[in-house]
């Protein structure tokens, strides 16, 4: 749905248009913002938080979808043979997700607000019966909006995911684009820290070839045994210990890839200020608590 009767508006220019709305309401002039943009906007923030707070019964069998095909395989692996040991949302990461749509929204209001055409919200796709739902389409073309931290938001604005995208967001943007038959669309991002936006479009030379990537995990999540890890484990200091990837971090299954870590005794969990570390090798004991 677009609210705005403007002149056809083009991607390229999104970032500058919203910027100088906003630029002129900082010159204390009207925002561009119609009571119909508002009713709509506030009305799909309704949507957004009755659906958060109303969330439907899952299937708790293990599903490939749009949203998850590009994730490591291996971690596909396991959620898809060890459901178990999968663990529920915290808390604070359902305020998270809450904020995060209501940010979406702010965000897609300012995109018509600046003249721009909003369409196919949530559309339903199917790549060889892999599912998903696009967020949008502006100008025609498909956007996945997403809100970061300015570490994440830096990804994105430096053009830099694909060189870092363990949640597969590539592979996402290029099955919604070979569903809708396109390729010129992208990531229409907010860094929820500071509130800077960017557009970032990647080269078709970045993005996988989907229909492959599909190929290949299917054929991977029928092994017997768990591919191979994701990630590498990367030096700690310079004493010869060794720790998780990062990216590795926050992965539900962890302790059961790596339980044969340290000879066999499973990853070594150590507290330190900024959190905890999770060592694969332990040469020289680091000099804060063991966390058993």
């Amino acid at each position: 749905m677009s609210i705005h009767k403007a002149q056809e508006m083009k991607l390229d220019t999104l970032i500058d248009d919203i910027y100088g709305q906003l630029s002129e309401l900082s010159k204390g002039r009207e925002f561009n913002l119609s009571e119909e943009d508002l009713d709509f906007t506030l009305a799909r923030m309704k949507d957004s938080i009755l659906a958060w707070a109303r969330p439907s019964e899952r299937n708790s069998e293990f599903t490939l979808r749009m949203s998850n095909i590009g994730r490591p395989t291996r971690q596909l692996w396991y959620e898809q043979n060890m459901p178990t040991e999968s663990s529920s949302p915290t808390p604070s990461t359902q305020i998270k997700f809450l904020y995060g749509h209501i940010l979406e929204e702010i965000l897609l209001m300012l995109v018509r607000a600046a003249g721009h055409k909003v369409t196919d919200e949530q559309k339903e796709v199917d790549v060889r019966g892999i599912k998903g739902h696009i967020d949008c389409k502006i100008d025609g073309e498909v956007v996945d909006v997403k809100t970061a931290s300015k570490f994440s938001f830096n990804k994105f604005s430096e053009g830099r995911l694909s060189e870092d995208d363990p949640f597969g967001y590539m592979s996402q943007l290029a099955g919604y684009e070979e569903a809708e038959k396109s390729s010129e669309g992208g990531f229409l991002v907010i860094n929820k820290e500071g509130g800077e936006l960017c557009l970032y479009r990647p080269e078709e030379l970045d993005k996988p070839s989907i229909t492959s990537q599909i190929q290949r995990t299917r054929k991977e999540l029928k092994l017997a045994t768990p591919p191979a890890r994701c990630y590498e484990s990367v030096p700690e200091g310079k004493k010869g210990n060794m720790k998780l990837n990062r990216n590795c971090n926050y992965c539900h299954y962890k302790f059961e890839c790596y339980k044969d870590a340290n000879n066999g005794q499973g990853l070594r969990t150590f507290k330190y200020a900024n959190g905890p570390a999770y060592f694969t090798h332990v040469e020289v004991a680091p000099r804060v608590e063991e966390i058993t």
